[in-house]
């Protein structure tokens, strides 16, 4: 079962995205301001594919995605993206 109540549609997928990192490899703290969008998170939601692309990502798979990909939404004070599978890079 989905932790949330949204089933995507078609080719769509519903990510939640990992927290941005808090602090650099050497120890600096990163504030708000300076923090990489990120573009690694987890699948939630998948949709049930099209006839011409069938879903390769399952929910609870890792996935890297473009800096810009998918559309931002908050659902019960979450932040999730909504992107189709051909905007996620690759599982990890």
């Amino acid at each position: 079962m989905s932790e949330v109540k949204i089933k995507p549609l078609a080719d769509r997928v519903l990510v939640k995205p990992q927290e941005a990192e808090e602090r650099t490899a050497s120890g600096i703290i990163i504030p708000d301001s300076a923090k990489e969008k990120p573009q690694k998170g987890i699948v939630v939601a998948v949709g049930s594919g099209s006839k011409d692309e069938k879903m390769e990502v399952k929910v609870g798979d890792v996935v890297l995605y473009g800096k810009y990909a998918g559309t931002e939404l908050s659902v019960e004070g979450k932040d999730y993206l909504m992107m189709r599978q051909s905007d996620i890079l690759a599982i990890i």
